[in-house]
């Protein structure tokens, strides 16, 4: 009995360490540095090229059959946060999306996938753009897992994609960056 449990638990932590991490990349967000004036908003007062990084991910959970995307920024003095870029449905298959993906003109993303309403009032990206004076704020660009397709559209707003990911979310992976003026 204990050669069998040995042998099941030395299976089990070799399966686990070859478990690849679910991890989000980009070359053009650092933690060291604050975000370029090439993904900053071109609006309220702000003087940037809205060009939305390129991200790669590895690591999917297995059972993914969705990947949805979001840019979020919690200082916003809203009350709720704001939320940047809001993409969903994207195919379980891709690996990464290219700079200026979420320039609608463009049509970078795979064929189903949706960008819904940011807090801009459009869809597509829209870069960080906080107050001048304020501290720098927190933008966190996550890729979330999930276990099915968001049953919404591109009118949808952040909050309720932010309500079905967390519905529907088997794992996600976050990369940190910060803007100010």
């Amino acid at each position: 009995m204990k050669i069998k449990w040995f042998i099941f638990v030395f299976l089990f932590g070799v399966s686990w360490l070859q478990a690849e991490p679910f991890q989000l990349k980009s070359p053009e967000l650092t933690s060291v540095k604050l975000i370029a004036n090439e993904q900053v908003f071109n609006g309220f007062g702000c003087s940037g090229n809205n060009v939305s990084p390129s991200l790669s991910w590895t690591g999917l959970p297995k059972d993914t059959k969705s990947i949805a995307l979001t840019v979020y920024d919690p200082d916003a003095p809203t009350g709720s946060g704001w939320w940047h870029w809001v993409v969903f449905n994207l195919p379980s298959t891709i690996t990464s999306i290219p700079a200026n993906a979420g320039n609608l003109e463009k049509n970078l993303l795979p064929k189903d996938a949706i960008q819904s309403r940011t807090d801009f009032g459009t869809s597509g990206y829209g870069g960080p753009c906080p107050p001048k004076g304020h501290k720098p704020h927190r933008y966190y660009f996550t890729v979330y897992a999930l276990k099915d397709k968001i049953p919404a559209d591109q009118n949808s707003s952040g909050a309720l994609i932010g309500f079905y990911i967390n519905q529907l979310k088997i794992g996600e992976a976050q990369i940190l960056a910060k803007y100010g003026r």
